[in-house]
């Protein structure tokens, strides 16, 4: 059985590893639909409850796609959805946290997903041009309809995850956080420690590269995203696979795999954190709901070897980055 964490103090509980599901959509090159609902019923029986999606994933057709795998164990499945990434034209980086956007991006999710209420709500991407206090007072009144159990924000900033949660209780936080992306731990774990606010951490193999599989930038497909990000691109890709050897000696140690290993150290930083690793596959699934038993020194030995700031290259194209407002 798998272990549950809570994600907040209003009474959101999932299971201690989740299932990113963007790779479904085929931002990390194609991915066979049949094979991924295939995938999310392996998960569940694997005692993963806890899926994550977004209304910008393949423009809705994740959702819908959820949908399928989902309509006869919904009470089995906690679904967290996003709204206010937008895309026009291919443009990535635009947002929308208008008040009277919210209800309207809300009810497309629900008729996608085929569910009468989302179980975690977020802000996807915070949109500069409104108050935080405004977008949030809006998912705020989804709870009050019963659209929406729980609400969240992705890629926050301190000062708006303050900020929003006085307006509502914030259940969790989703951000990248993992072994070469810990920019989290000096000030936004413990302000999210103090608010009582959980941690989803999305990209916690470091989309992939840290378990070792991509060698060479040609292993990732000719249409896969990664190519667009700083960490895998040039004499990046090359000072960054020089990080690897701790994780491998470790895993070898263990007789495990480099994921194992990678997703341990997240698992390891505190028990209101829940990793969402992504995989369109079967596959993989097994690997990474089976833990490593990760020694104390392990631990310290991993993370002396991914200090803040070890990877190099920004984890984003720096256009992204700075439509976060982190």
């Amino acid at each position: 059985m798998m272990e549950a964490r809570k994600l907040g103090r209003q009474g959101l509980q999932v299971s201690a590893i989740g299932l990113g599901c963007a790779g479904f959509a085929g931002n990390y090159g194609p991915a066979d639909d049949e094979e991924c609902i295939r995938t999310i019923h392996a998960a569940i029986e694997l005692g993963i409850n806890f899926f994550d999606t977004s209304d910008v994933y393949g423009n809705g057709k994740n959702e819908e796609l959820i949908a399928r795998a989902i309509h006869d164990r919904r009470d089995r499945v906690i679904i967290a959805t996003k709204f206010g990434n937008m895309r026009t034209g291919g443009q990535r980086g635009l947002t929308n946290g208008r008040p009277d956007y919210v209800p309207v991006a809300c009810d497309a999710s629900l008729k996608r997903l085929g569910v009468d209420v989302i179980d975690l709500y977020y802000e996807h991407r915070i949109d500069p041009t409104v108050p935080i206090e405004d977008t949030v007072g809006a998912m705020a009144r989804l709870v009050e309809q019963g659209k929406v159990r729980y609400l969240g924000l992705c890629e926050a900033g301190a000062e708006t995850v303050s900020r929003a949660h006085r307006v509502h209780p914030l259940s969790a936080l989703q951000t990248e956080y993992s072994l070469w992306s810990r920019d989290l731990e000096p000030t936004m774990i413990p302000l999210l420690r103090e608010l009582g606010i959980g941690l989803v951490a999305y990209c916690p193999l470091g989309r992939g590269f840290l378990t070792g599989t991509i060698q060479q930038p040609d292993d990732m497909g000719a249409k896969d995203r990664r190519h667009e990000h700083p960490r895998f691109q040039g004499d990046n890709f090359k000072q960054n696979r020089a990080l690897l050897d701790p994780i491998r000696d470790v895993a070898k140690a263990h007789g495990g795999s480099m994921a194992q290993v990678a997703l341990g150290w997240v698992l390891a930083q505190g028990s209101d954190i829940v990793p969402i690793p992504g995989t369109k596959t079967r596959k993989y699934l097994k690997e990474n709901t089976t833990r490593i038993a990760l020694s104390d020194a392990d631990l310290q030995r991993l993370s002396a070897a991914f200090p803040a700031n070890a990877a190099s290259g920004l984890r984003y194209p720096e256009f992204q980055l700075k439509g976060m407002g982190i």
